[in-house]
This record gives structure tokens, C-alpha cells and sequence, in this order.
């Protein structure tokens, strides 16, 4: 609330009258503005009671440094009462006449004002730092010059336009502060209060161990592969860096259409693409390694981590290219081990087997022989096979991900891999005996002969050597439980040739063990 100089004109006058400054003594006082001069004490205005004599100041009561009373105290315009009628002009300060001047108190005033309160006189309303709050302000109810206090008259519609009035001044004032806020600087000036990007720090790090960290570490060994036949056949799959040499790791499936003739090309995160070769693939495995025609140096191999030490609850990142992708990184667990999955139709020798690690990582077709990483960016296995809600069966489709993804334990695929590219041919376990491919019975039937009508344990095979027959039940391997066929295989296939393990079967309602030595067989048959 801004103070007005003596002689200055005022503003607009708000719904509630100012408080004005004391007049100085001998100063004449103001007459409203746009009205009629204030009647002399011998006239009286219409519809006015007749006023009362001005009361004199009391000796002890000055004003404050402001020029003004007290806030407690009643305080009017140099010429109007409190009481005045709301719809009367507002008082505007200027000379007044002479006759105006103040009058000494009359006998029927003795009553007013009433006993000070129970705390110290106010000092002075406003002013820069309220600097005259108790220092020698006037006394409770002190007169002011000039005026003489009487009843307020009753003024509810006066009180209404007064709050509302006071209502929208402060809402305009908050919002002029907030805009003002909102705009200014710390130093006073005018300006965005939004931090640019140039003052950000100017690199970002991530903590060691998290997934944006472990990718940032990983894309860069992870190639989008590309197929092509001859044939028009093809597709797009992944593969991660093996070794320094520019071997490839991935799929068998990703592979097959450009392994006997094709285009077969790799393009890392960075977008260089790179011719390739197929150096061996495992059907059965669905493993294979292809080589880069001219690696570039400075290749990173990825880490590789023992699948065997993996616990259900593992955190899991996929990288891929899920329907053509690339680079995209995906999350989850793992959802269970030794998974037992047929990646085919289960019914010819090219259907692969794998005792897979479940995980619930989004994995879609393009997702195949990428790298499935554990938390320190070590790979656990290779993504290959999904379970889909339209497929009717495990193994890959063009439906999408629903939380059931399958991966070749690296265990297995680096023994594979190892293999492949001693010889460019897959070494494979055996137990020199044929069972039965029916899957969800009570274990793993030998069959009554094998394939072509050859006899179904091999003469002096491993299996023939540890006495099993035609008709026994295999229901465990190295106390894995055994449901089927494809499970057996899945399970011998995690080992080496040479491994020896033990097997329990039952035959005619008993149940025995038996220790076989896994034999070998090479290739595809």
C-alpha cells in the first residue's frame, strides 16, 4: 500500500477508503472529490445528522514517522467519518476552508473513547520495516485532529462489495507475484528459469551392474545377421562376437537357408556390415559359427558365464533383433532350468533338442542365437526358441512373445562351438540306444528295434554294456526326472562323449540303475 505526498493527486478510489495521513497541524483539510464543498459547521448536508464539534488531539499523541495513526485506532480521510454512507464521493486530500479547523471537545464526548486495552499503545501502520511499532505512537482511542468518532452505521452491502473488492485485489496481486516469480532470475532480472542442456553434466554414467550399463558394454559384440539363399529363402537373426578371430556364434536355424550357397552378412551396432561364411552348424543343436570374411581388429569377445551355477530368479538381458530390430535390448529372469524343448516338429533327425533355460525376457523371431546375458553381462545362453500362444507347441513362430523364452545353456553351446570349429562337425553324446519320441508319459521307452529295423540298443554299445533291453523305462538321468523322449535326449546331450552317468529305469514294474559311459557319434545321421 503506496503513501501519497501532499499535493499529489490520488488514484481511483478502492471500495474501502485508504488510510490516509495525518493532516499537519494547521494544515486545512480535504474536501471530497466531485462533490459539493464540505458544509461549514453552521450547515448541514441532507440527510445527515448534524456533526459533531471536532475533538482536539490529545497533548501526548503525534503521528508516526509515516504521517499516519495507529491501525487500531479509527482512522478517516481528513474530511469524512467512518460512518460516512458507502455510496457518498471518497476524500480526496487538498485545501479545505479555513472554518474547517479543529474544535475543542464538548462535555458530551466525556464518554469517548473507551479504556485502553490490556497491552502496550500500537505505533505506526506500514512504512519501510515497520520501523515505528512501539516507538511513542498515540494512545489507545486518541481522537484524531479534525474528526470526532461516532457510531458506525450498519453497512452489509457496503461489507460485501468491500470483501469482494479486497477478494480480486489479491488475486490480482498473487498472480502478478507468481508471474513475476516465475520469470525472474535470482539477480532480479527477467529470464527463463529452465537449467539448458550446456550446463548439464557432460557425460552421463551409469552405474556398474546396471542393464543400461551391462548393454552399453554388450551391443557392441552383438551382430544383426542377414541370410539369404539361393533359393529366395531367408531370414533375420543375431549373433554375438565368439572370439578375437571374428567368429560368430548363433543359431543353426538363422544360418541354414545360406549354408549351402548365399549371401550371409553381419552388421554390428555401429551399422558396418560385414561379409560371412558358415564355418559348422549342429542340427541337433542348433548351434552354429560363421566367420567374418575380413574382421575388423580390435573385436570384444563376450564374456561367458557357467550356466550350470544359473539359479531360477537370475535377472536376464536380451539382446536382439526381434522382427528386424536391431540392437533392442529386453529384460527379465529366469523362470525355471533344465527346460526340456524340441525345436521343431519332434518328427525327423534335423529337430533340435536342448535342456533350456526358461527365462520370461521378450524374446520374438529375430531374437534367435542372440546372446542372453546374466546381470554382469556374461553370457548364460543363446536365444532360441519360443513358446507361443498360437503354435500349438514349443519351438519358433511368428506369433509374438508371451513371456515363455528358451535358451541353449552356454555350457552346452561352447562345447559345440568348440567343436565346430576344430572340425566344422558336431560331436554328439549317446547311449547307443533307441527310445520312443512320445513325449508327456512316465519316462523314456526303448523302442522294440531301431531305425530301418536295426536293433534298437546297439550291440556293445554303452547302453548294451550296462544291461538294458528292448521295453525298459528310462525315468532318470543323474536323478533328473525323465517324462519322454526328447527329454532323455535333451538331458545326454548336456554332457560330453565319455561322461559317465546313471540311468533308472524299471522293467517289468521294477526299478534298477545303471552306470553308462556316453559314447560318441559324429555328425548329422
Amino acid at each position: 500500500m503506496s503513501t501519497e505526498n501532499e499535493g499529489n493527486a490520488v488514484p481511483a478510489a478502492p471500495s474501502v477508503p485508504p488510510v490516509p495521513d495525518a493532516a499537519p497541524e494547521g494544515t486545512p483539510a480535504s474536501a471530497p472529490r466531485g462533490a459539493a464543498p464540505e458544509p461549514t459547521p453552521h450547515q448541514q448536508a441532507p440527510g445527515e445528522p448534524a456533526p459533531r464539534e471536532p475533538v482536539a488531539p490529545a497533548a501526548d499523541q503525534t503521528a508516526d514517522q509515516t504521517g499516519r495513526f495507529p491501525e487500531s485506532a479509527p482512522q478517516y480521510p481528513s474530511s469524512q467519518s467512518q460512518s460516512q454512507s458507502q455510496s457518498q464521493p471518497q476524500p480526496q486530500h487538498g485545501p479545505a476552508p479555513e472554518h474547517a479547523a479543529a474544535a475543542p471537545p464538548r462535555a458530551a464526548d466525556a464518554g469517548w473513547p473507551p479504556p485502553p486495552p490490556e497491552y502496550p499503545s500500537y505505533g505506526s501502520y506500514g512504512g519501510a520495516g515497520d520501523e515505528g511499532v512501539g516507538n511513542g505512537g498515540p494512545a489507545w482511542g486518541a481522537p484524531v485532529q479534525g474528526h470526532e468518532p461516532r457510531p458506525p452505521r450498519k453497512r452489509a452491502s457496503g461489507l460485501i462489495t468491500a470483501v469482494l473488492a479486497a477478494a480480486l485485489i489479491a488475486g490480482g496481486v498473487g498472480g502478478g507475484v507468481g508471474y513475476w516469480a516465475a520469470e525472474s532470475n535470482d539477480d532480479g532480472s527477467i529470464g527463463s528459469t529452465t537449467v539448458s542442456a550446456a550446463d548439464a553434466p557432460k557425460e552421463v554414467k551409469r552405474d556398474a551392474g546396471t542393464v543400461a550399463s551391462v548393454a552399453a558394454k554388450s551391443l557392441p559384440s552383438v551382430v544383426t545377421i542377414e541370410a539369404q539363399g539361393g533359393n529366395g529363402e531367408g531370414g533375420t537373426g543375431t549373433g554375438f562376437v565368439y572370439d578375437r578371430e571374428g567368429h560368430i556364434l548363433t543359431n543353426n536355424h538363422v544360418v541354414a537357408s545360406a549354408a549351402n550357397g548365399g549371401d550371409l552378412t553381419a552388421t554390428f551396432s555401429n551399422g558396418k556390415k560385414y561379409n560371412a561364411e558358415v564355418v559348422g552348424r549342429a542340427e541337433g543343436y542348433d548351434v552354429a559359427v560363421v566367420k567374418l570374411k575380413e574382421a575388423p581388429p580390435g573385436l570384444t569377445p563376450l564374456p561367458l558365464a557357467n550356466s550350470e551355477q544359473v539359479a531360477v530368479g537370475d535377472s536376464t538381458i536380451a539382446i536382439g533383433a526381434p522382427f528386424g530390430l536391431s540392437n533392442t535390448v529386453t529384460t527379465g529372469i529366469i523362470s525355471a532350468k533344465n527346460r526340456p524343448v524340441a525345436s521343431g516338429d519332434g518328427s525327423g533327425a534335423s529337430n533340435s533338442y536342448m535342456s533350456a533355460l526358461q527365462t520370461d525376457a521378450s524374446i520374438n523371431p529375430g531374437n534367435s542365437g542372440g546372446p542372453l546375458l546374466d546381470s554382469r553381462g556374461a553370457v548364460i545362453g543363446i536365444n532360441s526358441a519360443i513358446q507361443s500362444a498360437g503354435s500349438g507347441g514349443m519351438g519358433q513362430s511368428q506369433a509374438g512373445s508371451i513371456g515363455l523364452g528358451f535358451a541353449i545353456p552356454i555350457n552346452q553351446a561352447k562345447n559345440v562351438a568348440d567343436q565346430l570349429i576344430k572340425t566344422g562337425k558336431p560331436v554328439y553324446p549317446v547311449i547307443g540306444a533307441t527310445v520312443t519320441m512320445a513325449e508327456g508319459g512316465e519316462g523314456a521307452t526303448i523302442s522294440a528295434q531301431g531305425e530301418g529295423g536295426s536293433p534298437a540298443v546297439v550291440p556293445n554299445g554303452p547302453a548294451a554294456k550296462a544291461g538294458l533291453k528292448a521295453g525298459d523305462v528310462i525315468t532318470k538321468f543323474n536323478g533328473t526326472p525323465i517324462d519322454s523322449g526328447p527329454t532323455l535326449i535333451g538331458q545326454i546331450w548336456t554332457h560330453r562323449p565319455g561322461d559317465k552317468v546313471t540311468l533308472t529305469y524299471k522293467r517289468d514294474g521294477k526299478e534298477s540303475t545303471a552306470q553308462v559311459t556316453l559314447g560318441e557319434r559324429q555328425g548329422e545321421s
